[in-house]
């Protein structure tokens, strides 16, 4: 079936999600553990706020943001680097056909959000608001 102009990507299935939040629970469990012996993640907090699935299952994205938002970059190397071990240890704490392969991504969202809410309460934005809202009372 062939989809229509207007037609976006699909919406994650049940399963997605469900697989998405066992893999982000067991990996968050791993490393507030210190299941890693890395020198780059010692005594740094990870958070991991998502973690997206393919449709067949067999690549998790994980979002990760180290606590307090410094060395992100640093992070995500270091767990690219110690992604077979994660994926091993996922592994065995759950019970699926295929683990998938984990790919780690710096989540920016809470900087992107910040930085949309500084332009909302910028003074360009809140004229355009009142001007506006002054030629918007004929409608």
């Amino acid at each position: 079936m062939a989809r229509t102009p207007g037609q976006g990507a699909k919406a994650p299935s049940q399963r997605q999600l469900r697989v998405g939040e066992l893999v982000r629970k067991e990996l968050s469990d791993i490393l507030t553990r210190g299941g890693l012996n890395d020198p780059d993640l010692d005594g740094i907090i990870v958070t991991i706020p998502e973690v997206r699935m393919t449709p067949d299952l067999k690549l998790a994205t994980c979002f990760v943001m180290p606590l307090g938002g410094g060395d992100g970059d640093k992070v995500v190397k270091a767990l690219t680097r110690c992604a077979k071990f994660l994926r091993g240890s996922v592994s065995r704490r759950i019970t699926m056909k295929y683990m998938p392969d984990l790919r780690f991504i710096l989540d920016t969202r809470f900087d992107d959000a910040s930085r949309i809410d500084q332009l909302l309460h910028s003074s360009g934005v809140a004229r355009d608001l009142d001007a506006d809202d002054e030629t918007g009372d004929e409608e």
